[in-house]
């Protein structure tokens, strides 16, 4: 049995004294508990690492997922692979909003853990560097974070990868795709992202782009494009939720 030395011990004392203090309760049964979501919740909602397409990460029925989908054939995007964690449903898609857009950010090193786990089941090559899917200056100053980088920071500690926070950049205010018509969703992102100023040469590299959800992928297909045209060989997406096809 290990040895626990006293400095180690007094160390540890103010972390217990606040969970005495302010225990925590597991954000989808409620059970008091160490993290923002329980062991048990997270086996049982987490855990059921579907077969996917090794491009865009939708659901298929074959167990062989070195094979792109159908939908990834007929129209490639410019991303290469997409890493999920779970589907965009009930009762983990409120967790999604609740860290989008309730501040919920204890939620965020849990969703990375969950990432970083689907990461290390599939296999998927790790990139060179991380990125956020960025927002633009106006909702990050009404939402006051990025709930994208603050999945993007644990997620590239726990896998041992340099973070680039400010590679990308959103230089048009465009409408939230989720109130945009399925058909409008990619005019409606055209355009809307850049390299930022001073980021260093991405020639031959693979970049990892970090989001909370994955509806119908335009969004990251245009950041994959900017990326490409800058030189990066190989795009993944790290998204903790991808939303099922209808």
């Amino acid at each position: 049995m290990p040895v626990v030395s006293p400095s180690s011990r007094l160390a540890a004392l103010p972390r217990m004294l606040l969970q005495a203090l302010l225990p925590s309760s597991c954000a989808l049964c409620g059970a008091v508990q160490d993290g923002a979501v329980c062991g048990a919740c997270s086996l049982a909602y987490a855990a059921n690492h579907r077969p996917r397409c090794p491009c865009c990460a939708n659901p298929v029925g074959a167990i062989d997922t070195k094979r792109r989908c159908g939908a990834c054939l007929a129209d490639p995007p410019a991303f290469d692979a997409t890493v999920a964690a779970c589907d965009y449903a009930a009762p983990l898609d409120g967790l999604v909003l609740g860290l989008k857009f309730g501040a919920r950010l204890a939620l965020a090193p849990w969703m990375a853990a969950r990432l970083n786990e689907a990461a290390l089941h599939t296999g998927a090559a790790l990139p060179d560097l991380l990125c956020p899917v960025p927002l633009g200056p106006r909702r990050l100053v009404e939402r006051g974070y990025n709930q994208a980088l603050e999945v993007a920071r644990p997620l590239a500690k726990a896998l041992g990868i340099p973070l680039a926070p400010r590679l990308l950049e959103r230089v048009l205010e465009t409408a939230a795709q989720s109130g945009v018509a399925p058909g409008e969703r990619r005019r409606n992102v055209r355009g809307a992202f850049a390299l930022a100023d001073g980021q260093a040469q991405l020639a031959g590299r693979h970049v990892g782009v970090v989001d909370d959800v994955m509806t119908s992928g335009h969004t990251l297909d245009e950041l994959a494009g900017v990326l490409k045209r800058a030189g990066a060989a190989r795009v993944t997406n790290f998204v903790f939720a991808r939303t099922p096809p209808h």
